[in-house]
């Protein structure tokens, strides 16, 4: 059965992405910036409530994936610190200015993250050859390549995540970008394994009092009495099609979509 990640900013995200029944939580700070590694405080938190597999992003800035020697080092030390809390996973990934996998500092993260479940985040979908990527991640013993196909949003890039999917051993390819309620069956049709949503929705500040003029942001446009947390219904409903996907009428040759959609219409809203 093809697994559900949900990316969560937080801990009451992550707390309620559980309970309506997420597969594995990606752990981030930062939804502005693309996901961010998050704080000790929260990272001690879900390792003590939350049951499901958390996994932690190892990003220590927005922007691209070259990383400075200092920042190399952030990333190290968070691993590790990431491992000695006893999570089972943990999300990075590192390019070279050509963008090809750095494959020694790559190396060096997964010697840091031994026996834990590595994820190599969306900087595959920056990289300038993916196939050699993916072949190159598989040799470094990657579990998994979190990508939208190389495309801005994983239905955009729905075919090369097949053929990768269908690639005979190496990493699992978790669709994410874009992924939602709507165009899931896509992903399930395409025998994508697995995929990834932030499964989200905006609710405003609890704050009566609300400053005219000031902002914390130099993004004039971005709303801080608005923020991004899971919506527990969509984590439910997305599930739901999931384990529906098995019980679906086999399709006919001249539509092999039709009964899964017409099965699963009243879900999705289609």
């Amino acid at each position: 059965m093809p697994t559900l990640e949900i990316c969560c900013y937080g801990l009451d995200c992550a707390l309620a992405a559980t309970q309506a029944g997420a597969d594995r939580i990606e752990l981030c700070a930062a939804p502005q910036e693309g996901g961010l590694t998050t704080s000790l405080g929260v990272l001690r938190e879900a390792r003590s409530q939350i049951s499901i597999p958390v996994h932690p992003i190892v990003r220590p800035r927005s922007g691209d994936f070259c990383y400075s020697e200092q920042e190399f080092k952030i990333m190290l030390s968070d691993i590790a610190q990431i491992r000695d809390m006893g999570f089972p996973g943990v999300v990075t990934g590192i390019l070279c200015p050509e963008g090809l996998l750095d494959k020694p500092r790559m190396q060096k993260l997964m010697t840091v993250a031994k026996g834990m479940a590595v994820t190599f985040h969306r900087a595959f979908d920056l990289c300038s050859n993916p196939y050699r990527t993916y072949h190159e991640l598989a040799e470094l013993g990657v579990a998994r390549i979190l990508t939208s196909g190389q495309q801005q949003s994983a239905e955009a890039g729905i075919s090369l995540l097949q053929e990768l999917t269908a690639m005979a051993a190496g990493p699992i390819i978790m669709a994410g970008a874009g992924v939602r309620l709507s165009n899931l069956p896509k992903f399930l049709d395409a025998g994508i394994k697995e995929v990834h949503s932030s499964a989200s929705r905006q609710v405003p500040s609890a704050m009566r009092y609300c400053k005219a003029g000031v902002s914390m942001c130099s993004d004039k446009v971005a709303d801080e009495y608005l923020r991004t947390e899971v919506d527990p219904s969509v984590v439910e409903a997305m599930q739901t099609l999931i384990r529906l996907q098995g019980d679906v009428p086999p399709p006919t040759t001249a539509d092999p979509h039709s009964h899964r959609l017409d099965y699963l219409s009243g879900l999705t809203g289609n």
